[in-house]
């Protein structure tokens, strides 16, 4: 189900400069906003849904003031000062003194990075405001999202969703889970729900969070799970599943690599050689030859 920001706002002396810039990752709306100041611009602001705002740049001698509920003003005069403001929390923004201001605003849902991070994700740094801070990690991420949104040629969007993943992790200050601790395996069951998934799905593009809802984990608890019951995680395995099916084609068509190549979900010749010999060990001309296959 694709996450659809919702926000309550009621403002006056902004002016948008050009057209809006945005683009929706899994569970993340992000929008980018180049907008002109009036003299009295000012606006209220509240949303269901926890926000990030990053300030890109200020042109003018001033500052973006945000108040929260108890009044407490806070400045952001220059790029990459941010505010975090969590569900249902009403702020005040006003201007002084600027004339023009560039920022990002990243609304997510909050089920969607829990189901990500699962017990690393502290639910209680949801819940806590931060209305003025600065953080050079989260600032060269930010930038990078910034810039995908504003690209007229997205990329992938795992590269966004690897980079949300990072900002998220630095905002909240995840930790990694204890590399001494054992990680439990998936039970018997799922993991055959989970690999005759994948098998059948293999040519697909194959989220976590397919698998996550397979087996009621939440992304990141399905991962190690996977890993401690297989020894790969799961992309490795369906890189595994792809690869048994262009060998299948290669023992017994006439098809040309290239063409096992589309039609097995990789990009093209030289991404099928690669997985290939990671994989087995051979080039597919190799193998070919090991087969009996000229």
């Amino acid at each position: 189900m694709t996450f659809v920001a919702r926000m309550e706002s009621r403002i006056q002396g902004f002016a948008v400069i050009g057209d809006l810039k945005w683009h929706v990752w899994d569970g993340v709306v992000a929008d980018l906003w180049d907008v002109s100041c009036g003299d009295n611009a000012e606006g209220y602001y509240v949303s269901p849904d926890p926000r990030l705002f990053v300030t890109l740049g200020v042109t003018g001698d001033g500052a973006f003031v945000v108040e929260g509920a108890q009044g407490e003003p806070r400045r952001h005069n220059q790029a990459f000062s941010m505010a975090y403001i969590p569900a249902g929390v009403p702020i005040r923004g006003r201007v002084e003194g600027l004339k023009r201001i560039r920022h990002l605003d990243l609304h997510f849902d909050a089920a969607t990075l829990t189901r990500r991070f699962g017990r690393s994700l502290d639910r209680d740094a949801l819940q806590m405001s931060r209305l003025q801070f600065r953080d050079d990690r989260i600032a060269t991420l930010a930038g990078l999202i910034a810039a995908e949104c504003g690209s007229e040629r997205k990329v992938h969007d795992l590269y966004g969703e690897g980079l949300l993943n990072a900002l998220f992790a630095c905002v909240f200050q995840i930790d990694r889970p204890s590399a001494a601790r054992r990680r439990t395996p998936l039970s018997r069951r799922k993991l055959r729900l989970v690999t005759d998934y994948i098998d059948a799905h293999c040519l697909d593009r194959i989220r976590l969070a397919d698998l996550a809802a397979l087996t009621g984990l939440s992304e990141t608890a399905i991962s190690h799970a996977f890993k401690a019951a297989t020894g790969v995680p799961p992309h490795r395995w369906q890189m595994q599943a792809r690869i048994d099916r262009a060998k299948a084609m290669m023992a017994h068509e006439a098809a040309s690599l290239g063409d096992i190549a589309q039609a097995t979900g990789f990009f093209d010749q030289a991404h099928l050689t690669r997985v290939f010999k990671s994989v087995v060990g051979l080039t597919p001309g190799a193998w070919m030859k090991s087969v009996g296959r000229q």
